[in-house]
């Protein structure tokens, strides 16, 4: 949930950057987005900490 907040956070810099691009985006469009983003996340923090756990 705090890896989502962070992103919430930043979320204004991303449509700032998609609107640059020409490209208009809603909340609608972002919410697949931001759930691709936290799977891809989650799956990273798994990775890592698995890492961790073998290195101990």
């Amino acid at each position: 949930m705090k890896l989502m907040q962070i992103a919430m956070k930043h979320l204004p810099e991303g449509q700032a950057f998609f609107q640059e691009k020409g490209i208009e985006l809603g909340f609608e469009d972002l919410q697949p987005m931001m759930e691709l983003f936290l799977k891809v996340m989650t799956e990273a923090y798994e990775l890592g900490k698995e890492e961790a756990d073998n290195n101990e």
